[in-house]
Order: structure tokens, then sequence, then C-alpha cells
């Protein structure tokens, strides 16, 4: 593998291809680690905060732990559910180490990055560089060494400490700053502790034991992420889960990606900022945690989703800070962006009204209830929701693809499956009749003006094209699977937007699917759950291995691939891609619900 490039002023490791970097989360922050072992992304102290590595964007600040061979190649794996990621590097020497985390579960006001540099059965000989800068890399700092060997030092906002590198030297920085630079060598069998912590306040007197938060973060990933049951996929089903986990804070609240502005679409714009709370999202992974048995993923999903429908009623916004704050306005950042992006902060999406989360919140509320585990307050909201969806739902919306306003079909059916979804739990018996008849209206009206005249779901009204967002309400229960308007629509988007067992959203133009957009990772999971309704299990594996297959060596997935390139498009890793594999995993390994129907 080439080394990074240098300069006089020191290393510049430039952003690689997608597939490449690996992800640490404790659930308040993620960091990416590339292939040269430099930590290319990380935001710091919580997921929305300003970036304190940003070499991926384009930005500054540098942690990296790289053998000192020129000559080597990258690999690595996860250790079995968690995110305590092992990079693999093998040198002329022999193979070299280094194991990595986020202290895990995280704290909201504190950063604990743990590195332990292991020796087989060679010397492991590393380089090791560490330049923290805030702001996006704007904030340089002043590292100070103190007597007993620890570097400390502030950037911007943040304060700093990195301790088992007493033997760092000060050099300059890429970006002008101060670079410290350390050389090790670990004698076979042995391995060597690195911890940077920081804060946006002064750090404890004492620093943080490496071997005690090491032993706390294993004792955590193995009781907080159990192997999920009966899937088809037990490893990857797994992997799936502890993303997910990674990716929820303390609150409840789960990030849709851990990054920003990595573009779907080289030079088209279309690049955003995704480390907020989608409703969802949440409800997708909420969902798919009940059938792998996760319950304390589904109670933090059902909790943040509950406060947010008690907080905010027919006001809900689409998206939320992980601590239910407001998603703020976008606006650029003067940074050059990944390579065919632009660095874009905040998210229009709260500016927009999406009536299908009403649905999808139902739907996850309906399940918890199913789950034994719906209580006072989400009674409260499910009653919200039901309100909510009678007053709006004759309003145009800006719909799952967050487009212009229109009265979207996934929209009102995501409405029904929810309304329906909660008829049948015991608790809402009171209320079967007025929830039956809410769905019923809904259903009715947009058969009379969403239904195409060859029997399946139009995307609106006035828009004739199919949409693989409709695949998802009948498998949610709005229509039985066996329904002609659900088998017809299955049909249209297996023909249409289907090729290869890929999956695209909807047709933009004349153009080949592939070349207006990537294939949408989520839409080929929801086929195989159609599919599997509809009694077709072949076709429904195929589906599924076809779309879990899209990702690099770490197994996570974007929000598109491109089939063309092979390459992961969009911000990493997609939260609600992992939680229809989850899903997926579970469902294809049950008897199909009906009988095939070609």
């Amino acid at each position: 593998m080439p080394t990074p490039e240098t300069s006089g002023s020191g290393p510049d490791f430039a952003p690689h291809v997608l597939r490449e970097y690996a992800l640490l989360a404790d659930g308040e922050r993620g960091a990416l680690i590339g292939p040269h072992g430099d930590i290319a992304w990380m935001c710091a102290p919580r997921w929305d905060s300003d970036a304190v590595f940003s070499a991926l964007v384009g930005g500054s600040g540098t942690y990296a732990v790289t053998p000192l061979d020129p000559r080597h190649v990258w690999g690595g794996s996860y250790e079995t559910g968690t995110l305590i990621w092992r990079s693999r590097f093998i040198t002329g020497e022999g193979p070299v180490e280094c194991r990595e985390a986020l202290a895990f579960p995280g704290a909201s006001d504190r950063v604990v990055l743990l590195r332990r540099i292991v020796a087989r059965d060679c010397p492991a000989r590393v380089r090791v560089l560490l330049e923290p800068r805030g702001a996006f890399g704007a904030d340089a700092g002043h590292p100070t060494r103190r007597p007993d060997g620890t570097w400390s030092g502030r950037t911007g906002p943040l304060h700093w400490r990195w301790t088992g590198a007493a033997a760092a030297r000060t050099t300059r920085g890429p970006a002008g700053g101060a670079l410290l630079t350390l050389e090790l060598t670990v004698p076979p069998g042995g391995h060597h502790d690195l911890v940077l912590e920081l804060s946006p306040g002064p750090l404890p007197a004492e620093a943080v034991c490496s071997a005690t938060a090491w032993a706390t973060t294993e004792a955590a990933w193995a009781r907080e992420c159990p192997a999920p049951p009966g899937t088809i996929a037990p490893r990857d089903a797994h992997h799936a889960l502890a993303v997910l986990r990674g990716l929820t804070s303390s609150g409840g609240g789960m990030v849709a990606a851990a990054t920003m502005c990595l573009p779907e679409r080289a030079g088209a714009g279309r690049n955003y900022d995704y480390r907020y709370a989608w409703i969802r999202d949440q409800c997708y992974a909420g969902i798919a945690a009940a059938g792998a048995g996760a319950t304390g993923l589904l109670d933090s999903a059902v909790g943040f989703v509950t406060a947010r429908l008690l907080q905010d009623g027919t006001e809900l916004k689409p998206a939320y800070t992980v601590t239910g704050g407001a998603v703020p306005s976008e606006r650029t950042l003067d940074l050059p962006g990944y390579p065919g992006g632009t660095d874009k902060i905040g998210n229009w999406v709260n500016q927009q009204f999406q009536l299908d989360t009403y649905g999808e919140a139902l739907q996850l509320l309906a399940t918890a209830g199913r789950s034994g585990r719906l209580e006072g307050d989400s009674w409260r909201a499910v009653h919200t929701a039901v309100a909510a969806v009678e007053q709006l739902w004759m309003r145009p919306d800006a719909g799952i693809w967050e487009t212009e306003e229109r009265h979207w079909t996934h929209s009102r059916l995501s409405c029904v499956a929810g309304l329906r979804a909660v008829a049948q739990l015991p608790g809402a018996r009171a209320q079967v009749a007025r929830l039956t008849a809410l769905a019923d209206t809904i259903l009715a009206e947009t058969t009379r003006t969403s239904l195409h005249a060859d029997g399946r779901w139009k995307r609106a009204p006035d828009q004739a094209g199919v949409d693989a967002a409709l695949l998802l309400p009948a498998v949610r229960g709005a229509l039985p699977g066996s329904d002609p308007r659900t088998v017809a629509t299955v049909r249209a988007v297996r023909e249409e937007l289907a090729r290869d067992e890929y999956v695209y959203r909807f047709r933009h133009d004349a153009r080949p699917l592939a070349r207006a957009e990537g294939a949408f990772l989520l839409c080929g999971f929801m086929m195989a759950l159609a599919e599997h309704q509809q009694g077709n299990p072949v076709r429904a594996v195929r589906f599924f291995e076809r779309n879990r297959a899209a990702c690099g060596p770490p197994g996570l997935f974007s929000e598109e691939y491109d089939i063309i390139q092979r390459q992961l498009r969009g911000n990493l890793p997609q939260a609600f891609v992992h939680a229809l594999l989850l899903e997926c995993a579970g469902r294809l390994g049950q008897e199909c619900p009906v009988p095939p129907t070609e």
C-alpha cells in the first residue's frame, strides 16, 4: 500500500474510497479509521459537534498509527458483536496489529479513544502521529509535556490529554500546528497502549487507565449487543446490531450516519449532513431491534420517538439532534470537501413536513406493544400520533425522499400501516373502531387518487411512476401481501426498478437507472422483505445476498452503491440500511407467510 504523501511539514493523509474506512463508535460520537491507521473523521464531544479530525472532508487534524515499513498492505476486522476494530498490516517483517475502540459506552462530555499496538511473532515497528485540531481544522493546539510523560493541550473549546507517548516529540504539522510524533518498537508478544481523552471542560486529574477502559468496553459490548437468534446471516446480523448500537446515544437518539457531506454523486450537489436523528430511521432500527431480541435498542427508539411526539405533536419534525434539539439550518464550510462533494453543515430537513413519520412512529410503538414494552407515556404518544394523522393526512408532504411537497402515496400508506398495527394491540380495544375507520378512509382515498391503471400504486396522484418505497407499507400491514395492489406493485418494482437484484428508488429520467443515481441499498432490502411476503423465498434471498455484499472489508453500508464502479456512495455508515439488513436476516429465516404467487 502506498504510504501517505509527505512534505517538509509532515504527512498528508488524503481521502480514500469509502469502502476502506472502519467505524469506531460509542453512542455519543464516531470515528472513521482509514487504511493507513489514520483517524480521518471524528467530531467531539458529540455527533453534531465540530470535527477535531476532519481530513476526510478537506480539513486537518491527525491521529495515525502506521507501520514504519513503507511496504505494507492493510486489512482488519471487528471483534464479533462490537465496534472494536483490529487494524492488521502485513509488513516485510510480519504482521502489525492495532486494536482500536472508543471506550464504550461513551460519556456525552468525554471522549476516550483507545489504541493498543500489538506485536505477534515479530516486532511491531510503528510511527504514531497526533495533532488534534478543533473547528474542522481551524483551531491549532499547543501541546505540553508533563513531568509524568503525559501530553496535554487545548484546541478551541476542547481540552485533551494523551498518555502512553512519553517519548513523542513535536514537529511542524501539515497545517502549520504542532504535530506530535512517536516511533515505537513493540517486542514480539507484547503490546503498547495509547489513550487520547478529549472534553469540552477540564479533564479529571487522574488519566484513564487503559486496562480498565478496555475491560469495561469489552464487557459492555458483550452485555448490550448479544447475538440475534435465528437469522440466516448470523455474523452480519450481529455486526449490523453493533453498528446500530454504536450510533445510538444514551438519550435514545440514533444518528442517521456518522458523517456529513460525503457525495452521493460527484459534482451533483447531493451531499448532506446526516449527523442527526431521523424519526423514520429510528423507527426502522427499533422495529429491527425488536425482531432481533435487542430490547435495549428497542426501548431507546421508543423513548426517543415518544419524547418527540409528546413535545411537538402536530409539529413533529422529521429529524432532531440526538438530544432532541432542533437541527440547525444548512450552511457551507470553507473546506474543499470529500472529492466530488462540498462541505455543508446542518440540514434543510428542519423546514419539512413528512407525514409518513407519524405512520412509522405508530408502527414502532405497535411493535413495542406486541413486545410488552409500551408504557404510559408511550401510550400517550400513540394517541398524539393518531390525532396528528387525523388532522394532517390530507396535507401534502415532502415524503420519504425529501423532495417537493405532494400527496405521496407512501406517506399515506405508512399511516394506514401504523393505524392498523396499533388497532391490533389489546390496549387499543376502545379505539379500534376509530383507528380502523381512519385507516379505511385513508386507504380508500389513496386508492381513488393513486392507483395506476395496471393495478399498482403510483408515486402520487400526479406522479404515475413506480417507487420502491411503496414496497414497505404492505410488509408493515397496510394491506395483505395477497392484495392485488400489493402483488402488482411488487411486480412493477421488480420489472422496472431492479437490475441484477439491486433496486433503485424511482426513475429520474430516460437515462439508465445506474447513470442517474446509485442503487439504494435500503430498497434492495425492502425488496427482499416484499418477495418474502409474496411467498418467493428464493427471490427474497437473492435480493438479500446481493445487497448485503455491497460493502467494504469493514462491513459498513452507505446509502447508495455505484454498481458500475462497485463503490459506496453517500454518508457512512447509513443506519437505516443496517436496520433493514438486520430485519431481513431475521424475517427470511422464518417461513414465508403466503404461498408463492408465481
